[in-house]
This record gives structure tokens, C-alpha cells and sequence, in this order.
């Protein structure tokens, strides 16, 4: 192997098994990082309200009043989409007899033009059964400790993120001269100008977010409710929501739409509705409200929004998938204040300046 090659195998290999051991450590480390990682993102969108409020209060009391209104505004997310979820078990009765001839149609299609006869389905049945009684009976007290350990889990990580929210916004001047006295004197006021930077950057996305998430809520809702789907507050939320993870979300959207819309009713004019709605509305986002709400502030070539997406679900799941876009804005802001790492920040960026013929 001559000199040329070895040169390349050991970063390439350095690279490859620190890379594992990064994304390795993160999964681990989930049930840690993931809440501070999320406050750390909420803080930062919440700075400007804090800013306003110690006009007249002082750091404390501003970042706890801004951190208790933060958490009723999810609060009262929640009661809404618990108050929906109740009306859709409520008539979830109703839903299945309504869902029962759509599904005979179905399996007789299937007859007809598949392979698959009611024998097989009929065994299919049986075997399920038999394996869901051995799996329920044995195990029904370890189901049971498990989805209480996970929704304490839930609960301890809602609150715990907005404990640290407080302690970032209460402490984030102490925080910011700490990141300052890592650098020498003559980059301090580069160091400043990227801590605004990746700040601003945080705030514009997650502000943008939040107003086209509020203003899809509305559009799906009046969209949804004219069609004539049932529960249709529930839908619009939730698949208004869901555009926090780009391109999967308004596909798992417009899916629930339709399988609480059309196939609970079963009427044509609702899945007529439904892909008129979704359509106009996508299209509403994506050409008006998008590009002028949210912008092109967190500047991510698409091709790493995918990137970011999936390694985000790898590690972290549905959280990680959301927090992908603002972590990696939040990157690409230190990437092209480093000298050392701008190649980085110009290979995630869509910045088309510096390119070479």
C-alpha cells in the first residue's frame, strides 16, 4: 500500500467508525439529550419574548412567565386533541359498522382478482387469534407495566423540558460569556455574530412553523368540515402538525384524512373532498404561505433535509425527525463562520456563489 493510499484509508476509516460511535451514543443517550435538545430549540424561539418581557420584569420572573405560557399553549393543544380522540372513540362503534362493507368489498375484490381465496383469510384469522390469546394472557401484566412506565416516561420528559426552557432562558447570558471565553479576544465579535445568527435562525423557522401550522389548522378544518368529515378539528390539527417533518408529513397527513374521512363514511363526495382539500391546501403552502412565512432563512439543500430526516428517525425517532431541520440550520450557521468547516456549510447550503467551472 503506498503513502498516497494510506493517507486516505485512515481518516476514511477514522471517519467511518466515529461516525458509528456518534449516532450509537446519541441513541443511547436519547432519554437525555432529546428534552434538552428541544428545550434548547423552544429557548431559543423564546428569547424575543423574553427580551419584551424584562422591560418591565426582571431575568426570573420573564422566563418563568414565558416558559408557564408556553407550556398552557401545549397544554391546551392537548385538551383539544384529547377532546377530539374522545369524540372519535365515542363513535368508534358507529365507525366500524359504517367501515364493514367497505372491508367485504375489499376482500371480495381481492377474491377476484387475487390468488387469495376466503380459506386463507379464514386461516389467517384463526392463527392471529390463537397467537394474540397466548400473547395477551401470559403477558397482560408485563403490557400493562410497560405502557405505564412509558407514558411516566412521557410526562417526566414534558416536564423535565420545560424545567431546563426556565434554566436556558434564565441563564443564557451566563451561557453566551462562556461560549465567548472559549475563543481569544480577536474572534470574540465573529463568535457573537454567530451565536445571533444561529439564534435568529431557530427563531425565524420555528415562528414561521408555528403561524402555518396555525393558519393550515384553519384551511383543513374549513376544507375538512365542508366535505363532511367527521372529527374533522382532530384531522386538520394533527395533519397540520405533521408538516413539522418535511415531504413524509403531508403524505401521512392527507392518509389519515382519508382513512377517517372516506372510510368511515364511505361516501364519494368526502374522498373527493378530501383530495381537493389536501391538494389546494399543499399547494397553498408550498407556493404562498411557505415562501413567505417561513422562508428560506434555514438555507438546507433538499437533499439533506432528506438526509437529516432519516438519520433524525433513526436515532430519535418522530422527535428526531422534527428537530432535524433546525439542528442542521443551527450547524450550517456554525459551519460557515468556522474557516476550517465553510466546505461543510457550502456542501449543506443551496448557495450556488461558490461554485467552480
Amino acid at each position: 500500500m503506498d503513502k498516497v493510499q494510506k493517507t486516505l484509508l485512515y481518516p476514511l476509516v477514522a471517519l467511518v467508525v466515529g461516525a458509528y460511535f456518534l449516532f450509537t451514543g446519541l441513541v443511547d443517550a436519547r432519554g437525555f439529550l432529546a428534552p434538552l435538545v428541544t428545550a434548547i430549540i423552544l429557548a431559543l424561539l423564546l428569547i424575543p419574548l423574553g427580551n419584551l418581557m424584562e422591560r418591565k420584569l426582571n431575568r426570573l420572573f420573564a422566563s418563568l412567565l414565558s416558559t408557564i405560557l408556553l407550556l398552557l399553549f401545549s397544554l391546551g393543544i392537548f385538551a383539544l386533541l384529547s377532546f377530539q380522540v374522545k369524540n372519535f372513540v365515542d363513535d368508534w362503534g358507529k365507525i366500524k359498522e359504517t367501515m364493514k362493507p367497505k372491508i367485504e368489498q375489499l376482500q371480495n375484490y381481492a377474491y377476484e382478482h387475487t390468488a387469495l381465496s376466503s380459506e386463507d383469510l379464514e386461516k389467517y384469522k384463526e392463527e392471529n387469534d390463537v397467537q394474540s390469546i397466548l400473547t395477551s394472557s401470559g403477558n397482560s401484566g408485563e403490557k400493562a407495566f410497560n405502557f405505564i412506565n412509558s407514558v411516566t416516561s412521557f410526562i417526566s420528559n414534558y416536564l423535565l423540558t420545560f424545567i431546563y426552557i426556565f434554566f436556558l432562558l434564565n441563564y443564557r447570558k451566563r451561557f453566551k460569556i462562556f461560549i465567548l471565553k472559549l475563543f481569544s479576544k480577536e474572534r470574540k465579535q465573529e463568535v457573537k455574530r454567530t451565536i445571533n445568527q444561529t439564534a435568529q435562525v431557530a427563531q425565524f423557522y420555528l415562528r414561521g412553523k408555528l403561524i402555518l401550522i396555525i393558519i393550515l389548522s384553519i384551511l383543513y378544518s374549513i376544507g375538512l368540515g365542508i366535505s363532511g368529515v367527521n372529527n374533522f378539528i382532530l384531522i386538520a390539527v394533527i395533519a397540520s402538525f405533521l408538516t413539522l417533518i418535511p415531504f413524509v408529513g403531508n403524505i401521512i397527513g392527507m392518509g389519515l384524512a382519508l382513512i377517517f374521512g372516506y372510510l368511515t363514511q364511505g361516501e364519494t363526495s368526502i374522498l373527493i373532498g378530501v383530495i381537493l382539500t389536501f391538494t389546494l391546501v399543499q399547494f397553498v403552502e408550498s407556493y404562498v404561505l411557505e415562501p413567505f412565512i417561513v422562508g428560506d432563512k434555514v438555507d438546507i439543500h433538499p437533499f439533506f433535509v432528506i438526509l437529516a430526516i432519516i438519520l433524525g428517525n433513526m436515532v430519535w425517532g418522530i422527535m428526531g425527525m422534527i428537530l432535524a431541520i433546525p439542528v442542521l440550520g443551527i450547524l450550517n450557521v456554525v459551519f460557515n463562520h468556522a474557516p476550517a468547516l465553510k466546505p461543510f456549510g457550502y456542501l449543506l447550503s443551496t448557495d450556488e456563489d461558490g461554485d467552480e467551472d
